[in-house]
């Protein structure tokens, strides 16, 4: 039922049978204003139109306020459901306009930059900030507000016409509520909404305390309220004809017993049978006839509100439907007096403002739908016009311009590519697609329809790989698409084509462009990125693919970024296969300008991708840099952050740094980062290679620190097992698994997953003896059954650490080696590991070594400061293994 709107101190209307719905919201705002420490509330009401959800919103503002809490409140709108951040908007602007500028961005934090445009409080900046980047800015957002209004009550209205990114942003904050004190009461339509919309709708109620299905007035409280409003001497037929009328909807029971009062009705038998026809006036045809008795402009005036839905002020009515504002005026008195539109509840005022609001949502419906098809998209185009003359923009107009039918007209593709690009900047890609898809319907000139087309994959290449695909290619194959933008094409179109799994068709399309190019930046950049996916994703090595890189990257100096793109690539392809690291930093090196990464070539710059700076950091960090790793990646973090890429991204930037951690022994460090990265990972999707390197990282994070029951838990609930990705994983996966399975006492199964890391090495072209460290665990694992082989593969793992050259590959192969030895060659190995791993940057690996020594010379004082070393990598495995022996006699 709807309240009627109250004046200042008036006492609130009675609500008919919601006894229990109004003590279920006073409880929850009690419940969050008892204390900063109280647990968030959520609570979802459930009904159809009129069944008074607003009602309940209302009277929860009432209850809220009068207990001293900060009340936000915004609604959905059935013409809005396409303009992204709508309800978020409206329901954070005010607050953050409040705010002085610069405490906005305090509260924002590091996610000013992503989530200010998106709330309309901040320009875009040059960067596309990421969905998932925006959505946690606003769920931060909120986060810090609720501490500053403590307490905090959010009621959002009509959510089932709420926008998508809003929807996504509800969902993550409703998941995150267990320790903020804010209560949440969502009111929604039950059915009528699909896709997205419904998944986001539904598992929000799964998050929800409480979830309270409205029901339609029994007859007994229908004719309660027939008599509380047209008095009591209202007879039995008449209340109950006015609940048949109605079906007992506390609405339309309120706006036909108004209109029984004003047309003085007498509320007995002999009137009842008025009843239905007059009932039938407020809605549908009947209400399309109550406009007509109004007069032409007021039904113009009613259209005109009703398609611009929101900021319905009497000026830009006027504008609209052009007549004077004396006439406006007059109109918009008219349709208040008709109870059609009111003045907005100041207590419920959007940031989107305006004069006039519907009374109802059921009467905004009614009127909308009552236009004429053609007379609604000719509004809708006169709406566009205006709001784009009004210097809005057209992310503003592409509402309406959605609406109108293709015309073959230049002007509207501009527009909407236009709005599109709006909508990227603010991360809305979903709002970009439709705008560009509608744009192609238009059609786009022949001179730009490649364009539109390859806006259209850039806009989707994130969420819908194949349909980036189908659109990259159809722009390539038609005139237009020429330059770097075709260049930039092929390139999206690979990415594609790798999510998509179709890695042969990824490097083939590459390889064809980069024939069609003369020498030159663009036929090098193609020829990187043909060398990268080779690298990254090829299971099984290309005949001469190294020996090709190795020779166009050795004249290179590194003068611009496609020669140190493939610096870059032949130091990873050099690392991987555990050739020189000396030559591996010096690749590296000449890829930097100053040490830093070059303009272009930055974290956020699309034009290369991910992939080619993790190459370049993880290059660094099995070559014993993790100096310039931690840099790199530390850099690629906060650059994420700041841009609001908080998907994939910060996943892998998560990923990687612990990596750096891990290899440096920091192993707390590393812990934390890639539980946050997996964390991340798992938003993302599974079975993906970023989330099988933040699974990997972790799961080889815990055996290093001797967590051997949580890293199988870990690998367990993650599926960390065979099958693995055809891309490189750092560090590698079955020589991780492996390990784990020896440490579980599942040793076969151990040794039959190192061999497999022996065979797809084999098939690689070879192997780095740090990154895939299989060659010693191997040995390590067969040397009690197969001893001889145990020898071998020791002595193959000394050979290929040598060759690589690090002090940290020597050190690891020397303590392999010292564990298959006794007496003093034992010793002797014990002790050079010692040497070489002291000189290493990774400090865990170090304390393996001067345990180990300490035990093979009996020396208490070694193994102490073994000890000591391990307690501060915080490997509690190594540090039980130490205090053993010093308690047990010194012996392993």
């Amino acid at each position: 039922m709807t309240e009627a709107r109250p004046t200042a101190g008036a006492p609130a209307a009675p609500l008919w049978e919601r006894d229990e719905e109004v003590a279920a919201l006073r409880q929850a705002v009690e419940s969050v204003r008892a204390e900063r420490s109280s647990t968030g509330r959520l609570l979802m009401l459930r009904g159809d139109a009129g069944l008074g959800k607003t009602a309940l919103l209302t009277r929860t503002r009432r209850i809220a306020e009068g207990l001293g809490c900060t009340v936000w409140s915004a609604r959905g709108g059935e013409t809005l459901r396409t303009v992204p951040y709508n309800v978020v908007r409206q329901l954070l602007q005010p607050a953050l306009i409040s705010l002085h500028p610069e405490e906005a961005r305090d509260y924002l934090g590091d996610w000013f930059d992503a989530a200010g445009p998106a709330l309309g409080i901040a320009e875009p900046g040059g960067i596309e900030p990421q969905p998932q980047g925006v959505c946690d800015g606003l769920v931060l957002a909120v986060r810090r507000l609720a501490d500053r209004e403590w307490p905090l009550v959010l009621l959002i209205d009509d959510a089932h016409w709420a926008d998508q990114e809003t929807l996504r942003w509800l969902r993550a904050f409703a998941e995150r509520l267990d320790d903020l004190p804010v209560l949440v009461v969502v009111a929604r339509r039950p059915g009528d909404v699909s896709g997205d919309t419904a998944r986001h709708l539904d598992r929000i109620a799964e998050l929800s305390d409480r979830v309270t299905d409205l029901s339609a007035l029994t007859p007994d409280a229908t004719a309660d309220l027939t008599r509380a409003t047209v008095g009591q001497h209202a007879d039995g037929p008449f209340c109950r004809q006015v609940w048949a009328v109605t079906a007992g909807n506390p609405y339309e029971t309120v706006e036909l017993l108004a209109k029984v009062r004003d047309s003085e009705m007498e509320p007995v038998e002999s009137s009842a049978d008025e009843l239905r026809d007059l009932n039938r006036s407020a809605r549908g045809g009947g209400l399309a006839n109550r406009l007509g008795e109004l007069g032409i402009n007021a039904t113009r005036f009613a259209w005109a509100a009703a398609i611009l839905g929101t900021g319905i002020t009497v000026d830009l009515v006027a504008e609209l439907i052009t007549v004077e504002r004396p006439e406006a005026l007059r109109c918009a008195e008219l349709l208040r007096g008709a109870r059609i539109l009111t003045a907005p509840d100041p207590a419920n005022a959007t940031a989107a403002g305006g004069d006039l609001e519907f009374v109802h949502p059921l009467i905004a419906s009614a009127v909308y739908h009552s236009i004429p098809e053609a007379l609604r998209t000719a509004m809708h185009g006169m709406a566009a016009e205006l709001v784009i003359e009004s210097g809005l923009g057209a992310a503003a107009a592409s509402r309406h311009l959605l609406h109108l039918h293709p015309e073959d007209d230049a002007e509207i593709v501009e527009q909407l590519r236009g709005a599109a690009r709006e909508h990227l900047a603010v991360g809305a890609p979903d709002a970009a697609r439709d705008c560009l898809e509608r744009a192609l319907r238009e059609p786009p000139r022949a001179e730009v329809h490649a364009q539109v087309l390859y806006e259209l994959g850039c806009a989707t290449h994130l969420t819908a790989p194949a349909t980036t695909i189908d659109h990259l290619q159809t722009a390539l194959a038609m005139p237009g698409l020429e330059g770097p933008a075709r260049v930039d094409a092929v390139f999206r179109l690979s990415q594609a084509l790798l999510h998509n799994d179709q890695l042969d068709q990824a490097v083939r399309t590459v390889e064809a462009e980069a024939a069609r190019h003369p020498e030159g930046p663009a036929r090098m950049r193609l020829q990187a990125v043909q060398y990268m996916w080779e690298g990254i994703y090829g299971e099984i090595a290309t005949p001469g693919r190294s020996e090709r890189l190795a020779g166009l990257a050795r004249p290179l100096t590194g003068r611009d970024n496609a020669e140190r793109a493939l610096l870059i690539l032949r130091a990873f392809d050099a690392m991987t296969h555990g050739e020189s690291a000396t030559e591996v930093v010096e690749y590296c090196d000449r890829a930097l300008v100053n040490e830093r990464l070059a303009p272009g070539l930055g974290w956020t710059d699309a034009e290369w991708g991910i992939e080619l700076l993790m190459m370049l950091g993880s290059s660094y960090a099995y070559a014993d840099r993790l100096d310039r790793a931690e840099s790199l990646f530390t850099e690629a973090l906060r650059a994420y952050t700041t841009a609001g890429w908080s998907g994939g991204h910060l996943a892998l930037a998560n990923a990687f740094l612990g990596l750096a951690h891990r290899r440096r022994g920091r192993l707390r460090e590393a812990e934390e980062v890639l539980r946050e990265s997996l964390r991340l990972a798992e938003r993302v999707g599974r079975r993906l290679p970023l989330h099988w390197s933040a699974t990997c990282g972790l799961v080889d994070t815990l055996l290093a620190r001797g967590h051997v029951d949580e890293a199988w838990t870990i690998a367990e609930r993650y599926g960390f097992s065979p099958p693995y990705p055809t891309t490189i994983v750092l560090p590698d996966p079955r020589t991780v698994r492996g390990r784990l399975l020896l440490a579980v006492g599942r040793t076969k199964e151990g040794v039959n997953e190192l061999e497999a890391a022996e065979k797809a090495a084999t098939a690689r072209g070879g192997h780095n003896p740090v990154h895939a460290p299989w060659t010693a665990e191997l040995a390590l694992a067969l040397a009690t059954e197969d001893p001889a082989r145990a020898a071998r593969l020791a002595s193959d793992a000394r050979r290929q650490a040598e060759r690589f050259g690090t002090d940290t590959a020597i050190g690891e192969a020397l303590r392999c080696a010292a564990a298959l030895e006794t007496g003093q060659r034992r010793v002797r190995l014990a002790a050079q590991a010692v040497t070489y791993l002291a000189s290493s940057p990774c400090q865990y690996e170090h304390a393996e070594a001067v345990v180990d020594h300490g035990i093979a010379i009996r020396s208490a004082a070694e193994i102490e400061r073994g000890l000591t070393l391990a307690r501060s990598c915080g490997a509690d495995g190594l540090v039980q293994r130490a205090e053993a022996a010093l308690h047990g006699g010194l012996t392993a």
